[in-house]
Order: structure tokens, then sequence, then C-alpha cells
């Protein structure tokens, strides 16, 4: 049957019409040249959003933390050639850190040039190793089915980036396709002999300990372990990644392994024989090491997951139970029988070591101010439901061991990229997702300017959120790193703009902590006033490599 050119549609309408059948809120981006097409037809949606940014790596780490936050696809938008390689930092951060993001790219007609190969980059083969799904468009019959593909792939575990190259002529073609409808998926249970032998080795061990992962920050899966831990009693560990998946205030919270070794943390999963491994990825620096040596005798391991462990040569794990992480919680709880011979008392006596020792850091009032005070500041002015956004720095890990995260995903750092830059603009897509909670953003001075011209889309935008510039001249994460393996001081400081000023001429407010007292004040003053919000406060990391890299460690290796 020969179909009327009057009953096809324009292809960058169907694609339009794909990503709303999707669900697609907001596209973050760039257009470029390339987009026109694509780009007139967004004009004509009454579902869409543009969000127009400033550079297409803010636009990236927004669509990723859209889907951080929702589970459904954030998507962004860039041209081609620089404006491709500008998303390229925020493909490997969602990829990493496991957020269903889609790229949409524009390119050069492909059937027949008309600018030689000027601007011309393999786009797709760039983006290959950094997503889980990569595709040039080279028919516009093929749009509906390409689309859907992208987002099923982006968000079936473990979530990632896709790409999708939409080249100017395939985005001008007629069809008669249309958008394929999103199908019903339940995740695999897991089977049950995994779960039985499971709960024998939790029922056999003496000091049993879940540790939390990236893989378990799920609203489904976070209830479940909530419920598993009060009928059960063990205590739990969290990974960067895995903060806030239980309430950190409980009293089985041991600690948040935010340092490689040698923490009390660590020094509480030493102490157990069976650990519970939950939603464990490799991309994370890992909380534990396995030996393979059965003269150490080690510790059974269980690994609970949506995939198979990736064996590692420090992780190699005894019992795995692969299927949805909630369910497979739900249905240990339901068969274990917690033993009269489980003992945490030495797990728990770190934690009140690690908890006063804490408590004595975060009651330094110097200024300027000093980290762990920093963080209890922070954590005293926010509400349970506030979501703070934390840049890549040494500040992250001060905040990792330090601020109690009491639901998922309301501490997003990145523990798997560790890109600078992302702070911002994940607090940004968090204001947009949340508009009735309280966002802060917490930066570095470094990471701050790499995306700090995205304070504009902040307050064109009208959202609601604080930035608290942690100042002190430095990349002062490596330069920790230089003092702990004994180099010199050298080539990591540089000059600041007044941070002040420079958020007043975007139109945002800018103040300035005078002292401990002051940003208190600060803290209260943003977090009750509606706007977008710089705070420039100097920051004291004199005392990081003596505190983490020294005290910590002598302290717990003492107990």
């Amino acid at each position: 049957m020969v179909v009327a050119e009057a009953d096809k549609s324009k292809a960058s309408d169907v694609f339009i019409q794909c990503l709303e059948e999707e669900g697609v809120e907001y596209i973050f981006g760039v257009p470029g040249e390339e987009n026109l097409d694509l780009l007139d037809s967004l004009s004509r949606s009454g579902k869409i959003k543009l969000v127009l940014t400033r550079h297409e790596q803010g636009a990236g780490f927004m669509a990723a933390t859209y889907g951080r936050h929702t589970g459904k696809t954030g998507v962004c938008l860039s041209t081609l050639g620089p404006g491709a390689t500008n998303l390229v930092t925020a493909a490997a951060y969602a990829t990493l850190g496991g957020m269903p993001m889609l790229m949409i790219t524009g390119q050069k007609p492909i059937k027949k040039s008309k600018q030689g190969r000027f601007q011309i980059l393999d786009v797709v083969s760039m983006m290959h190793p950094i997503t889980k799904y990569a595709h040039q468009m080279a028919s516009a019959d093929n749009i509906p089915s390409r689309v859907r593909e992208a987002f099923r792939i982006a968000e079936e575990e473990k979530p990632g980036a896709t790409h999708i190259e939409l080249p100017e002529d395939v985005a001008d073609e007629h069809t008669d396709s249309r958008p394929v409808p999103r199908s019903l998926v339940r995740r695999p249970a897991a089977d049950i002999k995994s779960i039985v032998q499971a709960v024998e080795a939790l029922e056999k061990a003496r000091r049993p300990l879940l540790v939390i992962g990236a893989g378990a920050n799920r609203k489904m899966t976070s209830k479940m372990l909530s419920e598993f831990v009060e009928l059960t009693g063990i205590p739990f560990v969290t990974t960067q990644l895995g903060k806030g998946v239980i309430d950190e205030r409980h009293p089985k919270f041991l600690g948040c392994a935010a340092l490689s070794a040698g923490d009390f943390v660590h020094r509480a999963i030493e102490d157990s024989d069976c650990i519970f491994n939950i939603g464990h990825d490799v991309i994370e620096k890992p909380p534990f090491f396995m030996h393979n040596d059965a003269s150490r005798n080690d510790r059974v391991v269980v690994h609970v997951s949506t995939k198979t462990a990736e064996v590692d040569p420090v992780y190699f794990p005894q019992i795995e139970v692969i299927g949805d992480i909630a369910n497979a919680i739900w249905q240990i709880k339901e068969a274990v029988t917690p033993s009269p011979q489980w003992d945490f008392s030495g797990m728990l006596r770190y934690r009140e070591a690690e908890m006063d020792h804490t408590a004595k850091l975060a009651a330094d009032e110097r200024f300027p101010v000093f980290p762990p005070h920093l963080v209890q500041q922070v954590r005293d002015t926010l509400p349970d439901d506030a979501i703070v956004c934390l840049d890549n720095g040494v500040y992250k890990i001060w905040f990792a061991r330090g601020y109690y995260a009491s639901k998922p995903n309301t501490v997003l750092l990145d523990n798997a990229l560790a890109t600078m830059g992302a702070g911002l603009p994940s607090a940004m897509a968090s204001a947009m997702v949340y508009p009735d909670r309280k966002v802060f953003a917490i930066c570095g001075d470094g990471g701050f300017m790499m995306n700090s011209q995205e304070l504009e889309t902040a307050v064109r935008l009208g959202l609601n959120l604080t930035v608290l510039v942690l100042n002190d001249s430095a990349y002062g994460m490596i330069r920790w790193k230089q003092a702990d393996m004994g180099f010199a001081d050298f080539g990591l400081t540089y000059g600041n703009p007044d941070f002040v000023q420079y958020a007043q001429s975007y139109g945002a407010n800018g103040y300035r902590a005078e002292s401990a007292a002051h940003l208190k004040q600060l803290l209260a003053h943003c977090r009750d006033t509606p706007g977008v919000h710089l705070i420039d406060c100097p920051v004291d990391y004199s005392e990081n490599d003596r505190i983490l890299n020294h005290d910590i460690k002598e302290l717990s290796r003492a107990l």
C-alpha cells in the first residue's frame, strides 16, 4: 500500500512525539545549526520544555541528575562537533554513576555533503565506550524503534547514558512511522536456592554486617532494607553512593566508607565474619578488600545485586543473589531467623568512638571555617528532606563521613567518575524535580568555576537553591594528596573572582561569611528566602592531612 505524502509526518516531529510518548518533561541543552528542525518541532510540543543552558556539560549533568531522582531518562541536546564533545564528561558521569540519560546530537547531512568535512567527527564511535548504546539515525522510518530502544537500555539495570545522532537531512525527511508504546517490564526475582544459601550463611555467622552500595539506592529497596534491619538488628554501613538508603540516625548505622581504608568504619567491617554486600558496583572505591588466601580465613561475602559480581583481585564473593534487590531482601527477611549468637558489640564500639571523635572536631568554631564544623552547621540548618548536591573535592569526604542522610537521594555526590563541575547543575535539576524542597549545592571554588555560568540559567528559570562555595583558592583535594605523599606544596593554587559580585552580576544574591557564627545565620537566611543564593565561605583545610591520614587511622587502630 502506498502512503500519500500528506499522510506522512516530518521526521523531527515524529522524534518529538516519541519523546512525548516516553514521558519526557525537559530537554536540557544548547542547540546548534544542525538541530534547527528538531528545535522547530520542539517549539510546538505542549508537553516538553526546552531548558537552554550556557554549556553542554551543565545540560548533561542536569539530565543525568533528573534521571537519578526520577528513574526516568533525562534528555539533553547538543549540536555536532564541539557541542557533542562537551557532552563526553556528562556521558561518563551518567554511565558510571548509574543515571539514565539520553543525549541527542546533531550532524551534517549524511546523504549529500554540503560543507565537506567541516566540524565532522565520528561522534557515535566516540560515545560507544562511555555509553550503553550509541546510534546514528540513517532513516526517518527507524526513529520510533531506535528512540524506544535508547530509553529501554538507559533505564534497565544498571542505568546509564545512551546516545542518538540525528543528521540534518534525516530530521527533514517525512515518514509514516509512529511512536512505539512503552512496555510494562518487571525485573526477575532471585533464584530460591540462592536465597536459601544466603540465609544459611547469615544464620551461621556470629557478626553479620550489611554494606549498602549504589545499586541499593532505590525507593523499594530502601523500604525493604529498613524493615530488614528492624527485624534482625544487623548493623549496616554505606558507601558514598549508598548514603540515605536507610536513615543514618539509626542506632545500628556504623558509618560511611568515605575514606579508602583505615577509618573507624573499616575497623567495624574487618570485625565482621559475614558481609551482605548489597547493590555493590566495582565502579565505587571498595569499602573492604577480600584476599585470595585460605590461610587468612576470609569472611563469607554475599553479593546481592541485579547483576553478577564483576570479579576483581579484591572482590570475589562466595554467594551471589541475583535479581531484583528489593525482592531479594524481602525473601531473605521472610526466611531468616535472628540468631542468639550474633554479637555486634565490637562493631558498635567503633561507631561510638567515631561519633565521639567527630563531635569534638565539629565543635571547633575557628575561622576560616573548619570542615567538620561546616558539615554540622549545614546538617543542623537543613530539614530531613533537603537535598545536598556535592561537587568533587576533599569536602566531599567530610560530608560523606559527617552529614547524616535520613532519606535516599538527599546527598548527591559522585564517587564513580568523581568529576568536578557537577555540583551546581545537579542542584538545579534537583530544584526542578522537587521545587518544594530545600536544595543546597556544596562546591569547592575550583569545581564551582567550571560551570559557574549556569547561575544565569538558575536565575532565568526562577529556581530556589543555595550555592555554598568553599573558598581556599586551591585545588584542595589534590593539595591534600600532595602533602600525604610527602611532596612540596606546588602548582595547585590560584586566584578567584569576588564571588559575591560574581553572583550579583547574574542576578543572584551574594553573601560572604565573616565568621562561623555568621555562616550559621547566612545558611538559615538562604534556607528561608526564595531565589538563587551564593555564600562565599573561606575554609581551613590545613589539618586535612593530619586528621584524615593520621589521627583517624591511629585512633581506630588503637581500639
